[in-house]
Order: structure tokens, then C-alpha cells, then sequence
């Protein structure tokens, strides 16, 4: 039998220098990009939310892996396992089975429907400035979750390269993380955020497949012997590989257990950023192909991530991962750091730099992602859509009454009038039917860059409270708002005929509103030593993940909403969807 190897630390005194190296190469290429792809951007709205729409279905399968695989995946799924074992197995067996419902109910569909943001699919049928308010101000919350999450994952990464746990280290990097994102978006739009995705998927699946062929090499291929050594250093013996370490304790456990895997298995098809990604490809089909692409690099960086869990266990110890980070955040440097040869080792220092500089290159790409996407829903939707925008009885993208009286799709170029935006958003330069003045792309722009700037303060100042939360439990508690508030009415819209504005509106609100409130009254905001505020208690809501209640919620007030509508949902309008959404044709 293997002995462990003694409990590794930081790296000390000089040998920061090459870790600090990297991560500066990490931010200089990420920021050369940047302005790399801000001189070739336009300055209109397409460029500036879609890049363009000229990646191929391969570059946008990696790009959606980069948006997907964030720091909950390669430091908090990790971490977890590593702490819980078969617990933290479930984490990654959720993330992954999600894509399946990407892939068969809204890639194509959204592509075809939509043209940057969620609401586009809701306006094609729904065109309720209130239905956009409602859906633009759901995505800002469920980003606003997620980029917390990647924040914090960023500070314990830095606190432990420089060999401190210092609350300063930890806030000052959240800051500079936060102020780097700010720059990737106003700079360089999606265009500038792909590449910097495309580089950081090759990087992280790199990195794994080095980690993980390291790692079965010292175990001589025996993955058995893997497990053994992980349940005898685990610190919970053979339960270690059982299920319930984390979610089998009491009824309420698991009653929570099965909220989590509801959130993250529904709760993918309703990310703002995932979304958003579909429409930076040409065509439909170029959506479908590049979900393929990312479900294949998805699932096998998942099952690299089980094992590095195992090993991080079996050749570091679970308390030694929880000494380092109570949330098990850094696990995986960790476990670099043995595999290159221990503390004070060459190998170990380049090793573990190299690993925690892809991980600040995984943040750095999936902060810039958020906060594009939070910015298209402020700007898109809520500003030039709900606030600014007014209801138009003949916009791009929709039917026109033929000579027998019924709808039939008329070609967006010649619907646009003056440069409008002819599918369902924002008009250009273009003067509404009643004669109000539209919002300009230019001007949807730059309140995009301007919200980019105000989202990212927010995220900072509550990334700063959530500090020992673990990185993949904050992804979960975003999915679950997401699987609530954007899931229902996505579903209800394309697939429910008798559809009307007030059940999407309920839809949207009654999902998002009990998400955020049992979030708030749970044990995760106070009442436990790992709490926001742990110093008092006010929770009333046992469950940590709100998803198992908060989800049904939100199609039932779509349901109920739509039975208690005053005005009936229009066959024309759901036909029209019905046609696009399948075919394409009117399609951006």
C-alpha cells in the first residue's frame, strides 16, 4: 500500500516569482486579444453581441466548453470530490447530463428564434415591453450569481499562489479580476470574449489530460488502487466512496440533493451566456453542431475532473485540502504541486503554476462572458427594449397579412427600413410606426459598455461577502434562478400555443422572485460557520438549493397566468414562431 505524501503547501519565497509570471503572460495575452479583436469589431450591435456570426460550429464548440467549463468545474467540482467523494461525483454527472437538454430542446430552436439575447425568442410572439423587462432583468440576477461565483474561485486561487489566507490578497484580486473583465467587454465585445474562450477551452482540457496522465502514472494505470487511497485519506474511510458523506446525513440532505441535480440538470438551457452563444454561428445547423462539439469536451473534462478529485484526495488528504481552503477551492494546484514533485520541488513549483494559471485563465474568459451577457440583457432588453422601445404592429421578423387574410414571412430585407434590426429587437436609425423616435444601435452600445462597468462594481462588492463559499455550491445556486426564471417561459414559449404575455411575465417572476428569496432566508446567507453572514440567523428555509421549489413554481405562475390572461394568445404570431424556430427562415 502507498503512504500519502506529506501535506503539501504553497509555494514559498522565491519561487512565487514563476507563478506571478504566468499569471501576468495569462492577462497580457488575454488583453492583447482584447484589443486585437476591438480593432477589427464594428460598431454596430451584431458585431458588438455576436461577434459577427462568422465562427465555425468547431471554434463555437470550444467556445461554449470555455463559457460552460468555469472555475466550478476545474477548482469547485474537483474540490468537492475531493472533500465528499461519491457526493461531489454528483456534481459533475449533473453539469454534464445538462447539455442533453440543450441539445434536444433549444439549440437550434433559440438560433432560429432569437437574435442576442433570450427575450428575442419571447418578442417574436410576445411583444410586451414588459415581458422584455421581465426576461432581461431575470438574466442580469442569474449572471450576477455566476460571476460571484467565479470571483471568489479567483480569490482563493491568488490567496493561495502568494502562500497566504489573507482577506486582503483575496479582496484585491477579486477587484483586479473585476476590473479586467470590465476592459475584455467594453474593448472587445463577443468577438474579443470567443477567442479568449477558444484559447482558455484548449488550455483547461490541456492542463486536465497533463494532470490526469500524471496522475494515473503514478498509480501505474490502477484506478482501483486510486479509489482505495483516496477512501483511506479521505478522513471518512469507506463512506468516502458511498453515497451520502454530504446529502445522505438526514431527510433534508437529500431532499437538497435532488433540488441541486434539478438545478443543474434544467438549469443550463436558461444561462444567459450559454444563449448567447448560439447566435455567434451562421446558421442553425452551425448551433446544433457546436453543441456536439461541447458536449464532447464537456464529458471527457468531467471525467478527468472525478479523478483529479480522487487524486487530490488519495496523494494530498482531504484535510490538507480543506486547510488550504475550507470550501476545497484549490485542490486541484494542490494536487499539481505533488504530482510535479512536492514542495520545493522544480517540477512541483512549474507544475503548480502552470495549473493555477490556467485556472485564473478559465476565470478571466467566464467573467468576460457574464458580463457581456448581463450587459446585452440590461442594454438589449430592459433599456432599448422595455424603457426606451415601444410596441410596433410590424417589425422584422413577422408575419404580414397576405391577400387571404392570413400571416405569411416576408424576407427581413425587405421588412427593414432604414437599417432597422429586422428580426425582433432593437430598430436603427428608423422611426416606429406611430412616429416615436427608436433607440440607435450605436447609442444600445454604449449603454451595453456603460452597464458592463456598473455589473461588474456589483459583482465585486458581492463577491467580497461570499469568500468561503465553495465556487461549484454558488454555480448551483445560479442555475437553479436560471432553471426557474428563464426555463419555463423559453419552454412555454415555443411550445405551449395558447401562450400570452401575462403567463410569460408570471413565468419569469414567479420563479425568480421565490429563487432569490429562499436563497436569502436559507442556510446559505445565515445560520452555519460557512454562511454570508455567519454571525447571526434568520433562515427559516431548511434547503441550501432552492431549485426544488422555486422551479415548479415558476411554470405554474406561467400556467396560471396564462388561464387568467384577459386576451388570447395569437395563433398567427405562435404559427410564425412555430415556422422560424424550425425551418430558419427569417432567421438572423
Amino acid at each position: 500500500m502507498r503512504t500519502a505524501t506529506p501535506p503539501p503547501v504553497a509555494p514559498a519565497g522565491d519561487h512565487h516569482d514563476l507563478a506571478v509570471v504566468l499569471f501576468a503572460v495569462i492577462v497580457l495575452v488575454t488583453l492583447g486579444i482584447t484589443f486585437w479583436a476591438g480593432r477589427r469589431r464594428g460598431g454596430g450591435a451584431d458585431d458588438f453581441y455576436a461577434g459577427g456570426r462568422d465562427f465555425t460550429p468547431l471554434q463555437n464548440g470550444f467556445a461554449l466548453s470555455g463559457d460552460y467549463l468555469s472555475a466550478a468545474s476545474f477548482l469547485g467540482v474537483a474540490g468537492l470530490i475531493a472533500l465528499f467523494g461519491y457526493d461531489g461525483v454528483l456534481y459533475s454527472i449533473g453539469f454534464l447530463v445538462a447539455w442533453l437538454v440543450v441539445l434536444m430542446l433549444v439549440a437550434e430552436l433559440v438560433r432560429n428564434a432569437g437574435r442576442y439575447t433570450l427575450a428575442d425568442v419571447l418578442a417574436l410572439r410576445l411583444r410586451r415591453r414588459k415581458v422584455r423587462a421581465a426576461a432581461g432583468g431575470a438574466s442580469v440576477v442569474v449572471t450576477l450569481f455566476y460571476l460571484v461565483a467565479q470571483m471568489v474561485g479567483a480569490g482563493s486561487l491568488v490567496a493561495l499562489l502568494l502562500g497566504t489566507n489573507s482577506a486582503e490578497a483575496r479582496t484585491w484580486t477579486i477587484v483586479a479580476v473585476g476590473g479586467l473583465m470590465i476592459v475584455y467587454v467594453t474593448v472587445g465585445g463577443m468577438r474579443a470574449t470567443t477567442w479568449i474562450q477558444i484559447v482558455k477551452a484548449f488550455l483547461l482540457v490541456a492542463g486536465s489530460v497533463l494532470l490526469t496522465v500524471l496522475l494515473l502514472v503514478r498509480f501505474h494505470g490502477d484506478v482501483a488502487e486510486l479509489m482505495r487511497q483516496a477512501a483511506q485519506h479521505s478522513g471518512a474511510g469507506q463512506r468516502y466512496l458511498e453515497p451520502g458523506l454530504k446529502y445522505g446525513k438526514s431527510f433534508t440532505s437529500r431532499l437538497d440533493f435532488f433540488s441541486l441535480g434539478l438545478a443543474l440538470v434544467l438549469g443550463t438551457a436558461g444561462l444567459p451566456h450559454i444563449l448567447s452563444r448560439f447566435y455567434t454561428v451562421p446558421t442553425a445547423r452551425a448551433a446544433r453542431r457546436s453543441t456536439m462539439w461541447a458536449i464532447g469536451l464537456v464529458g471527457g473534462f468531467y471525467l478527468m475532473a472525478i479523478a483529479l478529485g480522487l487524486g487530490a484526495t488519495a496523494l494530498v488528504g482531504s484535510a490538507e485540502v480543506r486547510h488550504a481552503n475550507a470550501a476545497g477551492n484549490t485542490a486541484v494546484p494542490l494536487l499539481a504541486l505533488v504530482l510535479g514533485g512536492g514542495n520545493g520541488s522544480t517540477g512541483g513549483v512549474v507544475l503548480f503554476a502552470v495549473i493555477s494559471a490556467i485556472a485564473f485563465a478559465t476565470i478571466l474568459a467566464v467573467v468576460a462572458g457574464l458580463t457581456l451577457a448581463s450587459s446585452a440583457a440590461f442594454a438589449h432588453d430592459i433599456w432599448a427594449g422595455a424603457w426606451r422601445g415601444r410596441p410596433r404592429r410590424s417589425r422584422g421578423g413577422r408575419g404580414v397579412r397576405g391577400p387571404r387574410g392570413r400571416r405569411a414571412l416576408v424576407p427581413a430585407s425587405r421588412r427593414a427600413r432604414g437599417g432597422a434590426d429586422a428580426v425582433t429587437g432593437t430598430a436603427v436609425a428608423e422611426r416606429a410606426e406611430d412616429g416615436e423616435p427608436v433607440t440607435t444601435e450605436r447609442q444600445e452600445v454604449l449603454v451595453a459598455r456603460i452597464a458592463a462597468v456598473g455589473i461588474g462594481a456589483v459583482a465585486i462588492v458581492l463577491s467580497l461577502f461570499a469568500q468561503q463559499l465553495n465556487v461549484a455550491f454558488l454555480v448551483g445556486l445560479a442555475f437553479a434562478v436560471a432553471a426557474s426564471a428563464n426555463l419555463p417561459v423559453l419552454l412555454y414559449s415555443l411550445f405551449w400555443r395558447r401562450f400570452t404575455p401575462r403567463g410569460a411575465v408570471w413565468s419569469v417572476y414567479g420563479g425568480l422572485i421565490p429563487a432569490v428569496v429562499l436563497v436569502a432566508f436559507s442556510p446559505v446567507v445565515s445560520g452555519t460557520k460557512v454562511a454570508l453572514f455567519p454571525g447571526v440567523d434568520f433562515h427559516w428555509f431548511p434547503l441550501e438549493n432552492p431549485g426544488l421549489v422555486s422551479i415548479p413554481l415558476g411554470f405554474l405562475a406561467g400556467w396560471i397566468g396564462t388561464l387568467t390572461s384577459p386576451e388570447a394568445a395569437d395563433p398567427d404570431r405562435y404559427a410564425e414562431l412555430e415556422v422560424r424556430s424550425l425551418t430558419g427562415a427569417g432567421a438572423a
